[in-house]
């Protein structure tokens, strides 16, 4: 099975104070701890989805090992960018078999996290597979999504849901992966929050 991750890292990150993509991280920039920890992980490749500050975020993001995919819409949401990162693995890694999602505003998903929710890959028909690393019972990320679902959640990726809709409405389908004694799956949305965890 053939692995990509897709780093959603476009937003602006209006209530930070500038993108996270760009902001450091225990000695880091977040771009390339997200990229370091799917590859960690064990994905084959890794997309870094970026809009804001693109000069910057790029040269972080290919120099941790990313390819990246320009969200040139990144500022109406998650679900925009998303469709950006699938059009951008479908023409570089036309074989990939499934996307692994990850935030960059989520660095404390480590790459346990990320190994745990690819091991849990079915034998036969990976191209068919929904999986999710779970906390407490809820599902978070990282998200496996195999490629058989791509052109189907394509077109449910608007504003800033992402695929909260499409997994919500194929939740019968998504193996659940605990990994909160693994990772920690909170946001930095505020400087505050970078301050208490940094």
């Amino acid at each position: 099975m053939s692995v990509v991750g897709i780093v959603l890292a476009a937003g602006g990150g209006s209530r930070m104070g500038g993108p996270k993509a760009i902001l450091d991280y225990r000695g880091e920039p977040l771009i390339s701890r997200a990229v370091r920890t799917a590859f960690a992980g064990g994905c084959d490749q890794v997309c870094a989805v970026l809009g804001a500050e693109i000069e910057q975020a790029a040269s972080y993001a290919e120099a941790a090992g990313a390819f990246v995919a320009v969200s040139e819409e990144w500022a109406d949401g998650m679900g925009v960018s998303l469709r950006a990162g699938l059009d951008a693995v479908e023409r570089a890694a036309p074989d990939a078999s499934a996307a692994l999602v990850l935030l960059v505003d989520q660095p404390d998903i480590t790459a346990e996290a990320v190994a745990a929710v690819l091991g849990a890959q079915h034998e036969s028909d990976n191209e068919s597979i929904l999986v999710a690393a779970a906390y407490g019972g809820r599902r978070g990320h990282p998200v496996l999504i195999g490629r058989a679902h791509w052109a189907e959640l394509r077109p449910t990726l608007t504003g800033d849901v992402g695929a909260r809709a499409y997994l919500q409405a194929h939740r019968d389908e998504i193996t659940l992966v605990p990994c909160e004694a693994v990772a920690d799956p909170r946001d930095l949305d505020r400087p505050e929050d970078l301050g208490a965890r940094g």
